[in-house]
């Protein structure tokens, strides 16, 4: 389980930039998704060998200051109340503001890492003048220049050192499916609904975070763990922005789930919010089931679920090969349906093909259909295999790696699924020099 590192601050003051500064220096990058509630961004780094997810929780250029003080307090004191670690991020050209103030009155009270970071400091002058922000009361700072990167390394050495080791439960490796989706989505009533059906659920264990719950709980001969990632917490502050509490919740879910179970409101559809959680899954390469719930409520006709679901697989592309479920959590419709497909789509991410029964299969078919020549230069492909890793990853060995582009790829990839059966699993395909 991974550490989540929260960068606040006011606006301008460079929070983005090192943001993607972090995110793009590490070759362990998973990905960043941005603009899943206005502007903020999420993302994966690692430094020494520590690996932690990172969220930006963005700037406002709101009217008044009274305005801004509500709309800043509420969105650090979101942050910081799931982070483990705050990165508190101030300007050295403009010096101490009211509204750096207003942040460092919450973060003096708060019985986490906090690391007072002065940005833009470029050279002598502004390392002399970053002294003032010793008056926020948050002790010691660090001097960086998130654009070029200077100082970036003291910070993030200490940073790591800070961060509390996760506890790692080996007692049982259990495969994760994750309920994820925006807020009144229904996703406390799938979870509800299951729970109440169905008699061979054993035990509740506590969450691996503080805002999950694992429900042990087997079905169709298959036992799992299902993890409610619904509102659990202080309702009063999750009504305050109830879009990035959710997300972040979904961040942490997805990130250590084998199977995400992404619930949509019929009447919404699969708008913005649903589409980034999705990405966020597939670039995660978690195997996908999407839960069209609410379906009861929709006036609809013998064509409304092919004309659906082709709305919706249409805002997949490329990734089409997911599963579409239309369930109602109330009327309790389709929702083993739901588990039902969910099981198979992990038995899809899990499964292993033979390297002989790859060759034998797709080698005729690349014969056929060979990669397009490239500067007169031909790609000859002669070995598959299946790399040793918890998701589907094939390796296609030939004497010209480099002149594979990107639709190729997806062509190896359609005839994978056409093949194998992969549906609801992102697969991965990499050229390599034989």
């Amino acid at each position: 389980m991974s550490n989540i590192v929260a960068i606040v601050g006011r606006p301008n003051v460079g929070k983005s930039t090192f943001f993607n500064r972090l995110i793009q220096r590490r070759e362990a990058i998973v990905d960043a998704v941005s603009g899943v509630t206005r502007d903020r961004h999420y993302g994966k780094s690692d430094w020494n060998g520590k690996e932690f997810s990172l969220i930006d929780t963005g700037g406002y250029v709101l009217g008044s200051d009274d305005v801004f003080e509500a709309e800043i307090d509420k969105q650090v004191e979101l942050a910081i109340d799931e982070a483990d670690a705050i990165i508190f991020m101030v300007d050295v050209e403009s010096g101490v503001t009211g509204m750096d103030e207003d942040v460092a009155n919450l973060l003096r009270k708060v019985n986490k890492p906090v690391f007072l970071v002065v940005n833009k400091v470029d050279n002598a002058k502004r390392a002399e003048d970053a002294v003032e922000f010793y008056s926020l009361g948050l002790g010691d700072y660090y001097s960086i220049a998130s654009i070029s990167g200077s100082g970036t390394g003291e910070l993030l050495d200490d940073l790591v050192k800070a961060l509390p080791e996760k506890e790692t439960v080996v007692e049982e490796a259990l495969p994760r499916f994750a309920v994820v989706g925006r807020p009144n989505a229904g996703k406390s009533s799938f979870i509800n609904a299951l729970m109440g059906e169905d008699r061979y659920i054993v035990t509740d264990i506590a969450g691996t975070t503080r805002d999950s719950i694992d429900t042990k709980y087997s079905s169709f001969g298959f036992e799992f763990n299902l993890v409610d990632t619904a509102g659990i917490r202080r309702k009063a502050k999750v009504k305050e922005d109830l879009e990035f509490y959710s997300v972040m919740r979904s961040v942490r879910a997805i990130e250590h789930c084998d199977v995400c179970l992404i619930v949509l409101d019929a009447n919404r559809g699969f708008d913005g919010q649903v589409q980034n959680i999705f990405w966020l899954a597939e670039r995660n390469r978690k195997g996908i089931v999407v839960l069209v719930n609410k379906w009861d409520l929709v006036e609809k006709d013998h064509k409304s679920v092919k004309e659906y679901e082709k709305a919706i697989k249409k805002q997949m592309e490329p990734f089409t090969d997911v599963p579409i479920i239309f369930m109602s959590a109330l009327t309790k419709q389709r929702i083993y349906k739901a588990i039902e497909t969910a099981v198979e789509v992990y038995k899809n991410r899990t499964k292993k093909i033979k390297t002989s029964k790859l060759n034998e299969i797709l080698l005729p078919i690349i014969e056929n259909y060979p990669p397009p020549a490239y500067k007169a230069k031909y790609v000859k492909i002669k070995y598959i295999m299946q790399l040793p890793t918890p998701q589907p990853q094939f390796a296609f060995f030939c004497n010209l790696p480099q002149y594979v582009k990107d639709p190729y790829k997806r062509f190896l990839e359609n005839k994978l699924r056409e093949h194998f059966d992969f549906t609801g699993v992102p697969i991965s395909v990499y050229m390599r020099k034989k």
